[in-house]
C-alpha cells in the first residue's frame, strides 16, 4: 500500500470521513474522491484553492500556449519566469494584460493566480497551495490586493517594502437582466423577498474592506450574515456567502437560485460581455465607494525573478498596461499612484 494510501485511510479513519478503505483510484488521485481530498487538503500546510478553479490558475507562455488548472500550479515553479498572485475579480482581464506585457517584454512566460486576496495572503505565509488533494508549494514574485493592509502584513513579516496603486473599481448590486426584483438600492437585499449571494467576510477582500462597512451603515449586515462568518455557507434561507464571488454570484444568478449580489462594476460588465442575461444596480458614492477603492501591488522581498518583477511592475505604468485594464471597465491610475513608494506602517 503507497505512502499516500496510508496517509489517507488514517486521517479518514481517524476523522470519521470515510466507513471503507479508499479505492485504487483514489490512491492514484484522491481529487477524484471528495473525501480523499478532503482528507488529504487536512492534511497539508498549505492552503486550499476551492474545487472548480482552473480558470484562475494560468500559465502564459510567450509563445502564445496556455495552461491552466493544476497543470498550470505544477508547472509555474519550473517554467515561468514570473509569478503574479492577484486579487481574483481581475481574471478576466489578465488575459489582455498578461498578452499586451508580453509583447513590451518578449520571451518571458507568466504564471498567474487570481484568487481572493486574503486567501492568497495565507498561502504566501504558509508557503504554496493545495489544489485536489495535491500540494504545490512556490511564492510568487508579485502580490496584489485590494487593500494596502495585506501588504503591510507583508511588510511586517519582511516579504515587501515596496507597493504602487496601479487601479480603482466599484461596487454594484448584480441583478438578473430587467431586474425582475426591482432592486435599487443596497437596503433591498434585506427583504424578504429577496435571495442574496454575497461575497465572503473571511478572505474576499472585497467584502471585508467595502462591502461590510456598506451594509453595516445600512444596518443590515448582520440581518444577512445572522451571525456568522463563513465561506461557500448559507446563513440564513436568503442569504449566501460565496467562496469564490466572482464566479458563484453570477452563476447562481443565471441558475435561479440567488436575485442578487454585492460585486465590482467590472463583474457586471464582463457577464454582460460574455451576453449572459445579467445587469447591474448603479449606486450612489457613499455606497459604490468609487472613490476609495484602490488595488495595491508590489514585488516579494524574496522574488525568485525580481528583474521580471519590476519590469512588470514598470509596464502597469505604461499606456498599454492601464489601456488593459481600462478595455475591461478598470478605472486608471494617477501618474502619482503608478509610482513605487516605501510600504509604511
Amino acid at each position: 500500500m503507497s505512502k499516500l494510501l496510508l496517509k489517507v485511510v488514517f486521517l479518514a479513519l481517524a476523522g470519521g470521513l470515510v466507513t471503507g478503505c479508499a479505492s485504487t483510484e483514489t490512491a492514484k488521485n484522491p481529487g477524484s474522491n471528495p473525501q480523499a481530498a478532503a482528507a488529504q487538503a487536512a492534511a497539508s500546510k498549505y492552503v486550499a484553492i476551492p474545487k472548480n478553479k482552473d480558470n484562475d490558475l494560468r500559465l502564459f507562455y510567450a509563445d502564445g500556449r496556455l495552461v491552466k488548472g493544476a497543470d498550470a500550479l505544477a508547472r509555474m515553479n519550473t517554467d515561468a519566469d514570473v509569478v503574479l498572485w492577484l486579487a481574483g475579480n481581475q481574471f478576466f482581464a489578465m488575459e489582455e494584460v498578461v498578452r499586451a506585457f508580453q509583447k513590451q517584454h518578449p520571451g518571458i512566460d507568466v504564471g498567474v493566480i487570481t484568487l481572493p486576496p486574503g486567501l492568497i495572503l495565507k498561502a504566501i505565509q504558509a508557503g504554496g497551495w493545495t489544489y485536489g488533494g495535491k500540494d504545490y508549494p512556490g511564492q510568487p514574485d508579485v502580490y496584489a490586493s485590494v487593500n494596502l493592509g495585506h501588504l503591510k502584513t507583508l511588510k511586517q513579516a519582511g516579504l515587501m517594502d515596496q507597493y504602487k496603486i496601479y487601479m480603482h473599481n466599484e461596487l454594484q448590486i448584480m441583478t438578473a437582466k430587467g431586474n425582475p426584483k426591482n432592486i435599487k438600492s443596497i437596503k433591498d437585499l434585506a427583504r424578504a423577498d429577496v435571495r442574496v449571494s454575497n461575497p465572503n467576510p473571511v478572505n474576499e477582500g472585497i467584502m471585508q474592506f467595502y462591502a461590510k462597512k456598506v451594509l453595516q451603515r445600512h444596518g443590515i449586515y448582520d440581518q444577512l450574515a445572522a451571525g456568522k462568518e463563513c465561506v461557500a455557507c448559507q446563513t440564513t434561507p436568503n442569504h449566501y456567502f460565496t467562496a469564490v464571488h466572482h464566479r458563484e454570484t453570477p452563476e447562481r444568478i443565471r441558475a435561479g437560485t440567488s436575485d442578487a449580489g454585492i460585486v465590482w462594476k467590472t463583474e457586471v460588465l464582463e457577464a454582460m460581455r460574455e451576453g449572459h442575461a445579467i445587469e447591474g444596480v448603479t449606486l450612489p458614492p457613499e455606497d459604490s465607494l468609487r472613490n476609495e477603492v484602490s488595488y495595491a501591488i508590489g514585488m516579494l522581498s524574496n522574488s525568485k525573478h525580481q528583474d521580471a518583477a519590476m519590469k512588470y511592475l514598470s509596464f502597469l505604468a505604461t499606456p498599454a498596461g492601464q489601456a488593459a485594464y481600462a478595455k475591461y471597465g478598470f478605472v486608471n491610475a494617477s501618474p502619482e499612484e503608478l509610482k513605487l513608494k516605501p510600504i509604511s506602517g
